[in-house]
């Protein structure tokens, strides 16, 4: 018998209104589904484009009930979210993916540390530090890095000392520190897995973090590793998800160490910014894979159709306020490039406001045409002088 679903086929929760509730709100209505957004800021980017928008904090318990009633399943754009509702919204029968236990375990950094290092997961020596000192600091020695252990994101809640020197730099909140990894890349891989245990993997890509802010400035996918270091990212990321017992997708940042060696860094139970290139370069994007993992649909091809490159587009250093695009015209005139602005209202210095893909033959001409795109573009203020 063939399988039945009404239209649209699923009303979707999504706790988060920026870039990644975006792009995951424009897969949805490719797929026939209905979203509404929770996010504090009027007119978010996704809520510009979703059904409906519900203005309220990520912790506000009433608004996410409220979320919940008008929806089928819920589901989130990022981690920094009241995981208690969900779990009282879950033993009420309410649908949550990932879960509510999930999102708690990796929530928090020691926490999340601690269930890899459990279950056999390679990953860097760490020990907690919820009271930062010097004294802890050298008793574990330099070089380290100090994670805070809630509310990291995009490079903020990391600092990364080489010596004692650097401790001035600490973060003077309940942390974590771990064994500094001399990587030779920082790479990343995709893992979808649904309901019925179904887990589909995307390609390991290369990472290129920007200098000082810690933030991915170039992407390149496929990343250019050996076949037995991708088969060993790969089957680490399949082992995390599972003993996670995850539902979603999920991006699992690693390192390859200079031995050749793969450590996973952290986990992010959702859409990432590595996965941002798949919209053009693989069958099935992240966004349209992680409804399928959440509505329990069987999970679409990751097959590579193109190699490609992905700039992140950030607010030029300096300038804040309504935004201007300069070199878009010659950006665009490169072929390849694929432009993806997210709908924000001002630009801040280094704030993520749109991603350009760039599709190529080969992975070494897609780089090359990212960095001359990177040098082309800016987006900057109109306050500027």
């Amino acid at each position: 018998m063939r399988s039945r679903h009404p239209y649209p086929i699923a009303r979707i929760g999504l706790i988060g209104g920026g870039q990644l509730g975006r792009m995951t709100v424009k897969a949805a209505k490719r797929i026939g589904c209905s979203c509404v957004v929770l996010d504090p800021v009027e007119d978010s980017p996704a809520g510009q484009i979703a059904a409906n928008q519900i203005v309220g904090g990520y912790h506000d318990a009433d608004k996410i009930r409220q979320l919940a009633a008008a929806c089928d399943v819920l589901t989130f754009e990022l981690e920094n979210i009241d995981a208690d509702t969900l779990a009282e919204l879950e033993a009420l029968g309410h649908k949550v993916y990932p879960s509510s236990s999930t999102l708690k375990t990796l929530q928090d950094k020691l926490v999340q540390k601690q269930f890899l290092a459990a279950n056999g997961i390679p990953t860097s020596d760490f020990v907690e530090a919820n009271e930062p000192t010097l004294q802890h600091f050298e008793t574990f020695g330099f070089p380290l890095v100090q994670k805070a252990r809630r509310g990291g994101y995009d490079g903020r809640g990391v600092a990364v000392m080489k010596a004692a020197s650097d401790f001035a730099n600490h973060l003077p909140v309940p942390s974590l520190i771990e064994r500094f990894v001399e990587a030779e890349k920082e790479i990343a891989v995709l893992v979808a897995r649904n309901a019925k245990g179904e887990v589909k993997t995307f390609p390991a890509v290369e990472m290129c973090v920007r200098p000082g802010e810690n933030v991915l400035d170039v992407l390149l996918a496929p990343a250019e590793i050996p076949s037995e270091v991708q088969q060993q990212a790969e089957e680490i990321a399949v082992r995390t998800i599972e003993a996670l017992k995850g539902v979603g997708i999920f991006g699992i940042e690693m390192f390859v160490d200079t031995r050749g060696q793969v450590l996973v860094n952290e986990i992010a139970p959702r859409t990432h910014n590595s996965g941002h290139h798949t919209i053009e370069a693989n069958v099935t994007d992240q966004f349209e894979q992680h409804l399928r993992a959440i509505l329990g649909l069987p999970l679409g091809s990751t097959d590579t159709l193109s190699p490609a490159a992905m700039v992140n587009l950030l607010g030029a250093p300096g300038e804040s306020g309504k935004p201007v695009l300069r070199g878009l015209d010659e950006a665009l005139a490169i072929p390849g490039v694929c432009l993806h602005l997210y709908g924000k209202a001002t630009t801040k210095p280094f704030r993520k406001m749109g991603h350009i893909t760039i599709l190529d033959k080969d992975i070494a001409s897609a780089k090359a045409k990212a960095m001359q795109v990177r040098d082309t573009i800016e987006i900057g203020s109109e306050d500027k002088a």
